[in-house]
């Protein structure tokens, strides 16, 4: 059993019998003498999908939900529903769109390194790497001395994800996007 000062990004707690996956993590630390730092955490409900805001002091104990994660690659897209396979044993794993709402703009065919969160040998989420790296299909033209500023501009890279970029990238150029945070981290 974790405590909340040892909780990380994707790990899934057991609340009421039910799984919640966190989603956001953030500690604040208080001002006064002696109080403890609080840890206010961003759950997502794993059967409903509703989001769930809790508050814990850091040495809270939290039940971790019995889950397994396997290494898994995407295989392919069948109308609403997404085909993932393992790629330890080659089963198969499906999951609707809606369960991989704020995943799916980071999921490429070549891209390494996604997890499957199975519990009961059931897949509930997808749990992604902290990075990924995407092409730039479409921006406006970069301008001469832009590199010399700091000034950002939209591109559309290639699954549709729309990113606020250096002035000084092209169409075409390939960059890390967070996964967590959806913003440009670099060129790859």
């Amino acid at each position: 059993m974790p405590k909340a000062s040892d909780l990380k990004t994707g790990m899934v707690i057991d609340i009421n019998s039910i799984p919640h996956l966190i989603k956001h993590l953030e500690a604040k630390s208080p001002s006064a003498r002696g109080a403890a730092t609080l840890y206010k955490i961003r759950f997502t409900n794993m059967q409903t999908g509703q989001k769930l805001d809790e508050s814990y002091k850091g040495d809270e104990m939290l039940k971790e939900a019995d889950c397994e994660r396997v290494p898994v690659q995407f295989s392919y897209q069948e109308g609403d529903n997404w085909i993932f396979m393992n790629t330890d044993d080659y089963s198969q794993y499906e999951l609707s769109a809606e369960d991989l709402s704020d995943v799916t703009p980071y999921i490429t065919e070549s891209l390494q390194g996604i997890n499957a969160l199975l519990m009961d040998g059931k897949p509930l989420t997808i749990i992604l790497p902290p990075a990924v790296e995407l092409e730039i299909v479409e921006t406006v033209p970069s301008l001469k001395g832009a590199s010399a500023t700091s000034r950002n501009k939209l591109a559309v890279l290639s699954t549709g994800l729309e990113v606020q970029v250096p002035e000084y990238l092209e169409q075409g150029e390939i960059i890390k996007v967070s996964t967590t945070t959806g913003k440009y981290m670099s060129r790859a």
